[in-house]
């Protein structure tokens, strides 16, 4: 037995039970396994929403590592606040919804909807109150040592009075709703995620009403956070918070009342879409009309000031139908991602990452023409050390080309004021035959990409929805162009999406190529997806929900055949999730036979790794740093001549049945070299990668004596930008 491997014999394995909560039934590993092990055994999965709770935690980690340049703490900070929001608005109102139907849907861990509901809750609430923790004793007091202060109310000067004061009759007050709760005036619909205050009244109003209780909700056209001027400053840069400004001059929104108190709030609410497939006729009509009511969703979760009395958060909890569960009490400002003008402020470079500059592969450094370029080989991108430039240039050539007859595209997160849209609607306009499938879907992204469908079609470009019920997320683009008497095809394949302001923050891969029969791939499925018919045959190109999975099953099972006849066998996967238990069962079955399995998920993964017998030779980590690791690898030994894809899916049961994907492989040795390396970059990583354990918890362990720092990302901006990267 390895020393990371845990008997399932005689330990608790049991990420969804904390330190010091009762362990569900479904994971008692009190019992023993028989021999031949259960590969469907609860135990041998861990719960998909409290991994990835697991994941917001290590990102907020980084909030404490001192390595971290300071505003690039308070970033990852503010990150975490974020990444809870959508966690609150979407997975746990998924799971409240379950319950209120009665209708639990039991994953292959095995725990109910209601149990992880409870589990989330004590987690989520130790990590919140952690948060503010960092955020009141850490952040904040070094952001002020370096000049960069968050002025609250009892430290105003007589002079910053005055000026709140002037602020607020001027900015904040003209635009105030103040709202009495009495039977005439029930209390107001709140906005999802909005600032609010509960205000406590003493008197008897014009018209003779004394309920003593108000709401004033704050007005969501202001900033949440105002600079101070400097000449009422000492030095430095200085912000109040729209709600201390509230808070001071609430008693002006109730003139001849008495304010005995005045509390933030925040109410999170169900933000996830549901349509129904069979009941809509016109998506982008029905999908408008969703997007209206998200802001109104079942309420989820309460955000209140640490110091609202306990009879007033009841009422707002009885208000909203919330338990006291569900209950979040704050030392600090309730909407902290509002945060994010002073972490991205640019006047203080000493405090944030270095600027570095993409780079352009050699071949593409002196060419003006794209096609030439790579009509005479396959260029490999890795962003966001190499420029995603060439993908839009490539776009843009297109658009003005002559002899440039279709382009075909998917867009699933973008902008439609994008350089790719504004290259797409060009080539439109110049007459070229121009195809888009836009994934209206795209979770919060549905208002831009329905902007974005709307400026296609007005330029003339046909604009494809996709596929009724199955989200279109492969990344890919097709150039059709006249080449003396012959139709010659360009493709982009990528990890990413088309999105430039992403490409310079997350690590994805691009591959443009002329390949002919995997040019012929994508011509193949652009018509899967626009027309009707069965499923095509294909050369090279793997596509969910068709051959995708059993593709890489095979494949795992491939090695673990070399395994058992005594052949080296090994397998990489780059991920940002893994949760599909026929993958995570081959894996195990691989893993038992000898296949040695590196895992690189950055987010929810819910594998155990560790476990004598089953998955000792399965390693987890993951990488968390200045980029958010995005790409998706996937690499097998197959016995000395490596099978190597890049994809767009992560290995989860909706990227695999539910969704348009794609994997596509990487053949030339110099290029399958570049990725392999990259791949041994992250496995060498001791500062950014955390290792999963077996019982579902995150080790962050430092490098050991003697042993040289290895920071993947550092290395890779270094040797691809020549960056130096501050630390």
């Amino acid at each position: 037995m390895s020393q990371a491997g845990v008997t399932m014999n005689s330990r608790l394995i049991h990420e969804s039970s904390p330190p010091g909560t009762a362990t569900p039934a479904a994971n008692d590993a009190s019992t023993a396994i028989a021999p031949a092990v259960d590969l469907g055994d609860p135990r041998l999965f861990i719960h998909r929403e409290l991994s990835q709770l697991q994941f917001n935690i290590r990102v907020l980690d980084q909030a404490l590592d001192e390595r971290t340049p300071l505003l690039e703490r308070l970033k990852f900070l503010l990150i975490f606040s974020r990444n809870m929001d959508e966690f609150f608005e979407i997975r746990v109102a998924g799971l409240k919804g379950q319950v209120a139907l009665d209708h639990e849907l039991i994953g292959p861990d095995g725990i109910p909807p209601k149990r992880a509901l409870a589990l989330i809750s004590e987690i989520a609430h130790r990590q919140i109150e952690r948060q503010y923790a960092i955020l009141n004793e850490r952040i904040l007091p070094e952001l002020a040592a370096q000049g960069i202060r968050i002025v609250r109310r009892q430290q105003w000067t007589q002079k910053q009075k005055l000026w709140v004061r002037r602020h607020f009759r001027a900015e904040v007050a003209p635009l105030v709703t103040p709202i009495g709760l009495d039977p005439t005036h029930p209390f107001p619909l709140l906005v999802n995620k909005s600032l609010n205050f509960i205000v406590r009244l003493d008197g008897v109003d014009a018209f003779g009403r004394d309920s003593g209780l108000a709401v004033v909700p704050a007005p969501r056209v202001l900033p949440r956070l105002i600079q101070m001027p400097a000449d009422i400053c000492e030095g430095g840069d200085n912000y109040v918070l729209l709600s201390s400004i509230i808070h001071a001059h609430v008693d002006e929104l109730f003139p001849g009342m008495d304010v005995l108190g005045c509390y933030q709030f925040r109410l999170t609410r169900n933000a996830d879409l549901t349509l129904d497939p069979e009941d809509v006729e016109d998506l982008a009509l029905a999908l408008r009309g969703e997007l209206y009511s998200r802001r109104f969703g079942d309420a989820v979760r309460l955000e209140v000031a640490d110091n609202c009395p306990r009879d007033l958060a009841e009422h707002l909890l009885r208000q909203f139908g919330l338990a006291e569960s569900e209950l979040y009490e704050v030392n600090g400002p309730v909407n902290l991602a509002r945060l994010f003008r002073i972490a991205s402020h640019v006047n203080y470079p000493r405090l944030q990452y270095p600027p570095f500059t993409p780079a352009l592969p050699k071949e593409l450094r002196h060419t003006e023409d794209l096609f030439q370029v790579i009509g005479r080989q396959d260029v490999l991108l890795l962003h966001p050390y190499e420029s995603f430039a060439p993908v839009v240039d490539l776009l843009r050539q297109a658009s003005t080309d002559p002899q440039v007859l279709t382009i075909k595209q998917t867009l699933y997160r973008t902008n439609a004021n994008s350089e790719i849209v504004d290259a797409l609607v060009d080539a439109a306009r110049a007459g070229k035959e121009v195809t888009a499938v836009v994934e209206l879907r795209a979770r919060f992204d549905e208002e831009s990409n329905l902007s974005l469908a709307s400026r296609l079609q007005q330029a003339g470009a046909m604009v494809i929805y996709g596929v009724v019920g199955i989200k279109t997320h492969a990344k890919m683009m097709l150039i059709q162009r006249r080449e003396g008497s012959e139709l010659v095809r360009y493709a982009h394949l990528g990890t990413g999406n088309y999105h430039s302001g992403n490409a310079r923050l997350y690590t994805d891969y691009s591959l443009l190529t002329s390949d002919e029969a995997l040019c012929e791939d994508v011509h193949k499925l652009f018509s899967e997806l626009t027309g009707m018919g069965t499923v095509l045959h294909m050369k090279k190109l793997l596509h969910a929900p068709f051959t995708l999975k059993p593709r890489l099953l095979e494949m795992i099972a491939g090695e673990a055949a070399h395994a058992a006849a005594g052949r080296p066998a090994r397998i990489i996967l780059k991920l940002n999730a893994l949760t599909e238990p026929n993958v995570i069962r081959a894996l195990y079955q691989a893993s038992i036979a000898g296949v040695q399995v590196d895992l690189i998920v950055r987010g929810i993964c819910s594998l155990r790794p560790g476990i004598e017998g089953v998955s000792e030779n399965i390693r987890v980590r993951s990488i968390i740093g200045r980029f958010l690791e995005h790409s998706r690898v996937y690499w097998f030994a197959n016995d000395g001549e490596p099978r190597l894809y890049l994809s767009s899916a992560d290995l989860m049961e909706r990227n695999l049945d539910r969704r348009v994907e794609t994997a596509f492989p990487i053949e030339g040795k110099r290029m399958q070299q570049r990725i392999h390396e990259a791949l041994q970059l992250c496995l060498a990583d001791n500062v950014g990668a955390s290792l999963l354990q077996a019982d579902g918890e995150y080790l962050r362990p430092p490098p050991a004596a003697g042993e040289p720092v290895r920071d993947m990302q550092a290395e890779l901006l270094e040797r691809i930008c020549g960056a130096t990267t501050g630390h």
